[in-house]
């Protein structure tokens, strides 16, 4: 299922009576937040190994979703779910590891502006697995965004270089993408915040496991203040907090606005990064990030069907 037809669906279950300007709003923020999450993860990354990090976010969300949700949870853990947990869950593990693993290297918001090139693959990726295939605008989206990466790699002296980092994150929309089209499948056959369970615990066991097997053990510098508040950011406001103000105001704002709204994460993460982390922003990156919005605006949004005849 594309974000159009999600908001869509979200939108019909809620009443139409709560205020759209403060449901752009929590949008609005809700973008900002996962803006944000990009220069926190850099930061709690210089304490914290990077399959740590992400194994205590993934199994925090997991316990505030079961506290929470457990009557739509419970009853879809039966051996049905496996099959879609595994498929869900390690595809999404292998987009937050590569995503991960490549933010040590790069700035935040080159990694954002790369990651959302998901929204152009995704149709690509349905049509694989779904054989639907995708609109002319999306082959237009794709030559654009391709040509935005190679304005991001472009190097001061002119040459065309990817880092192992940029190479790591441009894994991360591809995988995503894959992602995307599988929870797209299987919430239309079992509870979507079952599905969104199960995805993080099989997402937390693997980066446990990793942990365990190639990173140090926990110490004292996981304690520091700075730090803890990081991590507390990652979970409470860019997992939990943005989940549930995204479904709130994907119920009351039209499809179309909401896209634009939350494409609008990548323009907060690369302003964070800028401010608060010294990026430095070569022209070739502004305009290889301005063709990456542009696709990306270009792939969520729908043309609006106009009737020729008027009563």
């Amino acid at each position: 299922m594309g974000l159009v037809e999600r908001c869509n669906r979200l939108r019909s279950r809620w009443s139409r009576s709560f205020p759209p300007n403060l449901a752009r709003l929590m949008l609005l923020a809700c973008a900002a937040l996962w803006g944000g999450s990009y220069l926190l993860a850099k930061f709690a990354m210089t304490a914290i190994p990077a399959q740590w990090l992400m194994a205590l976010r993934m199994f925090g969300a997991c316990m505030c979703m079961l506290a929470l949700f457990h009557k739509h949870i419970v009853p879809h853990l039966t051996p049905k779910i496996i099959v879609p947990a595994l498929v869900v869950g390690l595809t999404y593990w292998g987009t937050m590891i590569t995503q991960t693993i490549g933010l040590q290297t790069i700035e935040p918001g080159r990694s954002a502006f790369l990651t959302a090139a998901y929204c152009v693959i995704t149709p690509f990726a349905t049509w694989i697995i779904s054989k639907t295939k995708p609109r002319a605008i999306n082959l237009v989206a794709g030559v654009i965004c391709l040509t935005g990466v190679g304005f991001v790699s472009l190097k001061p002296g002119g040459s065309l270089s990817l880092s192992s980092g940029d190479w790591l994150t441009t894994a991360t929309a591809v995988i995503f993408s894959f992602n995307l089209t599988c929870l797209g499948v299987y919430t239309k056959r079992f509870d979507p915040i079952a599905v969104t369970f199960v995805q993080f615990s099989v997402a937390g066991i693997l980066f446990f496991i990793g942990a365990l097997a190639t990173e140090p053990a926990p110490d004292a510098g996981w304690l520091a203040p700075p730090v803890v508040a990081s991590v507390l950011y990652l979970f409470l406001g860019a997992t939990m907090s943005a989940q549930i103000m995204q479904n709130i105001g994907l119920a009351h704002v039209p499809a179309s606005q909401a896209s634009i709204i939350m494409c609008t994460e990548s323009l907060f993460a690369v302003s964070f990064s800028a401010l608060f982390w010294g990026e430095r922003i070569l022209w070739s990156s502004l305009v290889g990030f301005a063709l990456i919005f542009a696709a990306v605006l270009m792939s969520v949004i729908k043309p609006t069907k106009y009737s020729l005849h008027r009563n």
